[in-house]
């Protein structure tokens, strides 16, 4: 018997020692956004009959304050207004994709694990989203991976918008027809 109770008070000497002890408040990482200008921050873009302003563009990324370990990878975000600049042609919108380009006219890639620079334009049945009539404009949030080595200073050189859309005959035509109102017809009021 008198093992069984030192055994059982070393196990609660134990416990409370080791088990039970108030263990070292560990701090959380603070992440914080690291944003880049970028210069111009508005443009004017010009494929085919639909013109854009690209605005508001910024470079973010969230990193670790500290350590600068990088949180989540850098992205591009900005404004991106579309307008079909056409008088006779309707435009629909399939989609488009950005393209960087450093100071030896190469193309940065994005990395691995990352997805490529897409354009969306949403579409759905009655809304048109994705249409553009003449003079008509859209405007859409872009919010884009961006590649690292693009980060670099003096490396980037260029952002190439490449647009994917159809072009259509719009026309708008009158038909007219004669008509004429008669007597009210008997017992009808």
């Amino acid at each position: 018997m008198q093992i069984g109770k030192i055994v059982m008070v070393a196990a609660a000497v134990a416990a409370t020692a080791f088990g039970c002890a108030q263990k070292p408040s560990t701090t959380a990482a603070v992440i914080e956004d690291k944003v880049y200008s970028v210069s111009p921050d508005q443009v004017q873009v010009k494929t085919g009959i639909v013109t854009g302003e690209v605005t508001e563009m910024k470079v973010t990324e969230r990193v670790e304050q500290g350590t600068g370990r990088v949180d989540t990878a850098a992205k591009l975000t900005g404004k991106l207004k579309l307008t079909n600049s056409s008088t006779d042609q309707t435009v629909r919108m399939l989609g488009g994709k950005i393209i960087y380009i450093d100071d030896q006219g190469q193309v940065i890639k994005i990395e691995e694990a990352r997805t490529e620079p897409a354009l969306k334009f949403p579409s759905s049945f009655n809304s048109g989203a994705d249409r553009l009539d003449p003079g008509q404009d859209a405007t859409q949030t872009l919010e884009v991976d961006f590649p690292a080595a693009a980060l670099k200073s003096k490396k980037l050189k260029e952002i190439r918008l490449e647009l994917a859309y159809i072009p259509s005959s719009y026309k708008m035509q009158t038909a007219n027809f004669n008509v004429s109102i008669g007597e009210p017809l008997a017992g009808k009021k």
